[in-house]
């Protein structure tokens, strides 16, 4: 009898342990998914070669698609227009159509490039 009631409380405390623990984790992953809207300013990651900087001209309207978790099924989301070259691996671009996720890809003639926020 003794066995049983220790293996249930081992039982209680691990569940207990646990929960909390899968909870913060979805809270986390909705907080840190930024969500930017139409007029908003982003930078797209490039690998800075000179082809890239050639292909990519100031006013290019460029369309920004989203991979999905399941499926890897890529969807187009928006479109982004190119403002201004920033060093050597950003274009800064504004959101013309659509909202944009950090971590979706916009895809132009000379490649992909990540978009992030624009740094204020």
């Amino acid at each position: 009898m003794r066995n049983i009631i220790v293996a249930v409380g081992i039982v209680v405390l691990a569940v207990s342990f646990a929960a909390p623990v899968t909870v913060n984790a979805a809270a986390k992953k909705s907080k840190s998914e930024v969500v930017m809207k139409m007029g908003s300013n982003v930078h797209l990651f490039h690998s800075g070669s000179i082809e890239t900087r050639k292909q990519i001209a100031i006013g290019d309207v460029i369309p920004v698609y989203r991979q999905a978790a399941r499926t890897g099924a890529e969807k187009e989301v928006g479109q982004v227009k190119v403002l201004s070259f920033i060093g050597d691996h950003y274009f800064e671009a504004e959101i013309i159509k659509g909202d944009i996720k950090v971590g979706d890809i916009a895809k132009g003639t000379a490649g992909s490039y990540l978009v992030q926020p624009a740094q204020k």
